[in-house]
């Protein structure tokens, strides 16, 4: 199985009721970036047999156009272990009832989204995990193998933030202009 870990779209500033911050949409800049980072993925030939949000707002905006984007028809499921009261332990049997899927984008929060994948990367019998920084709207893919009856620890094969996503789009858009000539 490859994760692909999400965290958030930008959504502007923090509210201070917690209400209304759980209703906070993605802004502007975050809507670009959804498709921009679509874009790439695409380019990548990627394509998600399951598609898990969090219950809030902007992460349900964030995983609804990165997955129309990439042509994920199948509606979004809703996980609670996404969620900013969702634990590893949660986070863990999310992913145990994930394992038969190929590709799956799960959209989260920091700072759990975060220590998740922290916690994949590090030994069991390690006393701290790894640290990962995750600026909103970076996604980490994280490979799951099993080969017989070896189980080999998982990998982060790919770490992408905004700024690499922003530069691998303008680059890909360049390339995929027509040549025409200059005579």
């Amino acid at each position: 199985m490859n994760l692909y870990l999400l965290r958030h779209a930008s959504a502007g500033t923090r509210r201070a009721n917690p209400i209304t911050d759980d209703k906070r949409p993605i802004d502007k800049a975050g809507r670009e970036h959804c498709v921009h980072l679509a874009q790439v993925l695409n380019a990548l030939n990627l394509n998600f047999d399951l598609v898990l949000s969090s219950p809030l707002k902007r992460c349900l905006q964030t995983a609804s156009l990165v997955g129309t984007e990439t042509g994920y028809d199948s509606p979004i499921q809703v996980a609670r272990a996404l969620s900013p009261a969702g634990t590893y332990a949660e986070f863990q049997q999310l992913l145990a009832q994930c394992a038969k899927q190929d590709n799956v984008l799960m959209v989260g929060h920091n700072p759990n989204i975060t220590q998740f994948l922290g916690a994949l990367l590090t030994p069991a019998a390690a006393k701290a995990t790894a640290a990962v920084r995750m600026r909103k709207g970076t996604i980490a893919r994280v490979a799951f193998s099993q080969e017989g009856r070896d189980h080999k620890p998982p990998t982060l094969q790919m770490l992408l933030d905004p700024r690499m996503v922003r530069a691998l789009y303008i680059s890909s858009a360049k390339s995929s202009r027509r040549k025409t000539s200059r005579k």
